[in-house]
């Protein structure tokens, strides 16, 4: 029997186990800053002319990314979508790698062919970014689909690997969410889909888009568990996410997680943000996720302000060395302008 739907808005107090482990903490925090600072240079160097086409940006919901991802272990999978350069560094894909593909240079993790929404990294395990939504949940349905198929078929003895899928609260108006959910019930697929619910699909207010706001209801439909978190608490969501991995790797099947959350910045750098409220705003920006993780760990003695600064000063220094590895690149050769579309024979 599957488990019903619920909400989970759990509060910091109310966190047990690891999560109050010191080191896990700082993994956590740490994370999310890496993406938050990314992220923020990201805006700079796209004004300063080095980064063309769409870039989306993800301040605000580094709380889904690292708590999900965070959950994960090195075999498994992460499928994303065209807001994906913090998903790809939550899953290890190196700064420098990633900056280096907005950068459109060869030593771009997608050798400088795939640009903002296009990151991807087999050898992390990461799946992509895709331009259009609802296009990366089939891709982790056969990602899922194979680590069953591995097992129950090949006789592979490994644990299964566990895909993390995420998307947004408009997708789950589109027909690849509702066949998906239903595929991945039938077959008990490990897979996990992640609704990062921002409130907003591009320009259209997501209570104004959909005739049934709440998204996590929606798996009943299909009989798998639905969770509705706090998607500004780190905490909450690793949470619920190491109990819908655990249930995905003992082949128990999948889980819908809602994670509330919101974007701080427009849809896109090209998106002068004029359709949402100054009120609305500032009214999500008390709950940073970073802020709020960070006044948590001060006001229970966890960490002191001189380590923080040290994490801080660390990851500033990373991502400024990524910048520098991205101008010092190369530019992808205009003969290889074919090359990478088809696989190439290895000898």
């Amino acid at each position: 029997m599957y488990e019903p739907v619920k909400k989970v808005i759990l509060p910091e107090s109310s966190i047990t186990s690891d999560e109050l482990n010191k080191n896990i903490l700082i993994l956590l925090y740490s994370d999310m800053l890496l993406g938050r600072n990314f992220e923020d240079m990201c805006a700079q160097m796209y004004y300063r002319g080095k980064m063309f086409g769409f870039v989306h940006l993800y301040n605000g919901q580094e709380a889904v990314s690292t708590g999900v991802i965070k959950a994960l272990k090195n075999q498994d999978y992460v499928c994303s979508t065209y807001r994906d350069h913090v998903h790809a560094l939550s899953k290890g894909v190196p700064a420098e790698s990633v900056m280096a593909e907005l950068f459109g240079k060869e030593t771009g993790c997608s050798h400088g062919r795939g640009g903002s929404m296009h990151i991807f990294s087999s050898q992390h395990n990461f799946l992509g970014g895709f331009a259009f939504i609802g296009e990366g949940i089939p891709v982790a349905i056969g990602s899922a689909f194979q680590s069953i198929y591995k097992k129950q078929v090949l006789g592979n003895k490994d644990p299964l690997s566990v895909t993390a899928c995420f998307f947004g609260d408009g997708t789950t108006n589109n027909g690849q969410f509702f066949e998906c959910l239903n595929m991945a019930v039938l077959w008990k697929l490990p897979v996990i889909f992640v609704v990062e619910n921002n409130q907003w699909a591009i320009g259209m207010a997501h209570h104004r888009s959909t005739s049934f706001p709440e998204i996590y209801k929606k798996a009943e439909a299909f009989g798998l568990p639905g969770i509705e978190v706090d998607g500004m608490n780190v905490l909450a969501v690793r949470s619920v996410a190491l109990k819908a991995v655990e249930r995905a790797r003992n082949g128990n099947g999948p889980t819908l997680i809602e994670a509330l959350t919101y974007r701080f910045r427009g849809h896109s750098l090209a998106d002068p943000d004029e359709l949402r409220s100054r009120q609305e705003k500032n009214t999500w920006l008390t709950r940073d996720p970073i802020k709020r993780l960070r006044n948590y760990m001060i006001d229970n003695s966890l960490i002191n302000i001189g380590d923080l600064s040290k994490i801080e000063l660390k990851i500033k220094t990373d991502i400024n060395n990524s910048v520098n590895f991205a101008l010092s690149s190369p530019e992808p050769k205009t003969k290889d302008l074919k090359r990478y579309l088809f696989a190439e024979d290895i000898e």
